[in-house]
């Protein structure tokens, strides 16, 4: 039995999740969108800030390798909006990232979350990326290794950084936390770790990915995270297809995002069903914007 930010865990499960089978997936998609927006919003103040990424993968994935061809998920994800010329325009925006990344005109390459973050960011800003996995660790650290001090890279548990990182020197953050929930623990450790962040650090921008699926831990995650003690937040889901009646299986994922941008309901309102009609698998695809009802964050607020 472990103790994390004051609760129970039984002893975690044998490394074994690599997000290379997943990379480019249709949750890839409405994680980065997110991502990319909240930055936006970050970089239009020109103070510093620092990004945490508590499960970074290893920063870059090849969608010819031999694990992303084995599922083929990208083909219906960031494969589908490739070729599309009628982008809504933050979709167009995040399609220009991509592109830097395939400037051969083929999409080969799909960005984890640490080369988008570093491609997002500005000199001024603080990098600080957590990978278990010795292989996505490796991968991770190669790519960085001559990032000089605004890049830190660490083998480490994501949850326990996490919690010796807030507050940030420069007072600004944003924290991705992005675990692959393959053992039900996590589902604990993300709210305990989410509401140790808001008493750390109450105007901290916390984004936090989930899987939608038939599991009672991953139903009852978004209500966790609503009484986690934010004052602000935006959960936004995209379903791609029915749930299973297997009782397993992702159909989809949300982003729940406290002290977001406040723009952020908005732009995602408008954007989610294009994605929906794109990159649904059937007539059970669907998109849903929550947001607590509250007085919006003005320009400066956050």
């Amino acid at each position: 039995m472990r103790i994390i930010h004051g609760c129970s865990f039984y002893p975690a499960a044998m490394l074994s999740y690599r997000h290379a089978y997943h990379a480019g997936s249709h949750a890839d998609v409405l994680k980065h969108l997110v991502l990319m927006l909240c930055m936006q919003h970050m970089n239009s103040k020109d103070k510093p800030y620092t990004v945490i990424d508590t499960h970074a993968g290893a920063g870059l994935y090849v969608l010819d390798s031999e694990q992303a061809k084995r599922t083929g998920e990208f083909i219906n994800g960031i494969g589908r909006l490739w070729p599309r010329t009628d982008l809504p325009a933050p979709l167009a925006q995040f399609m220009t990232s991509i592109k830097a990344l395939n400037q051969s005109g083929q999409l080969r390459r799909y960005p984890g979350s640490p080369w988008l973050i570093d491609h997002l960011a500005r000199p001024i800003d603080r990098l600080r990326f957590c990978e278990l996995h010795p292989t996505d660790f490796a991968l991770l650290r190669r790519q960085y290794k001559e990032a000089g001090r605004r890049v830190m890279v660490a083998q480490a548990d994501g949850f326990e950084v996490l919690k010796a990182s807030l507050p940030p020197p420069s007072r600004r953050a944003l924290v991705l936390i992005d675990p692959s929930y393959e053992i039900k623990s996590d589902y604990l450790k993300v709210v305990a770790a989410t509401k140790d962040g808001l008493k750390r650090f109450a105007t901290g921008t916390l984004l936090v990915w989930h899987p939608l699926m038939p599991l009672i831990e991953a139903n009852q995650l978004p209500d966790k995270l609503k009484k986690s003690g934010a004052t602000h937040w935006v959960h936004a889901t995209l379903s791609v297809c029915a749930t299973s009646t297997q009782g397993r299986g992702m159909h989809g994922s949300g982003m729940f995002i406290i002290n977001p941008p406040w723009t952020l309901a908005a732009e995602l309102k408008a954007t989610l069903p294009y994605l929906a009609q794109t990159l649904g698998l059937d007539s059970h695809a669907s998109w849903k914007v929550d947001e607590i009802e509250q007085k919006a964050l003005k320009p400066g607020d956050a």
